[in-house]
């Protein structure tokens, strides 16, 4: 079963602005300082965008490839598949998903009324989601 990173969709101020990174048939350019230790895990498996304290989509990684000026780059597939929004705290860099990832919404599936990521995480702290 292949790992999954999380990591926060920084700059975007709309998920419509996170969907135009991947506009023209081709995938954000991003890199790392570090290899993740498990990368070889995380080929297949995907890294998942956190906006507005919120999981709310997701690229397959295709691999790991080293930059000129040793700077990692993660090669995910051009494609941005919307998922059921989880809450998720903010942090730096990348982070693996730890437990189920969210399934994938449907075609033509909308998200319904979900709740702000602040609001869920603290009625979910309280028990009440």
């Amino acid at each position: 079963m292949p790992l999954h990173l999380t990591k926060i969709a920084y700059g975007a101020q709309s998920y419509a602005e996170l969907e135009s990174w991947y506009r023209g048939g081709r995938a954000p350019y991003l890199t790392t300082k570090y290899r993740p230790t498990k990368w070889e895990q995380c080929i297949g498996g995907s890294l998942y965008w956190i906006h507005q304290h919120s999981i709310v989509a997701r690229s397959e990684i295709l691999g790991f490839s080293q930059t000129d000026s040793g700077r990692w780059l993660i090669e995910l597939k051009p494609e941005l598949v919307r998922v059921q929004p989880r809450p998720k705290r903010a942090h730096q860099g990348w982070r693996y998903l730890k437990g189920e990832p969210p399934r994938d919404l449907a075609e033509g599936e909308d998200i319904g009324d979900a709740l702000p990521g602040k609001l869920a995480a603290k009625l979910e702290k309280l028990g009440l989601v």
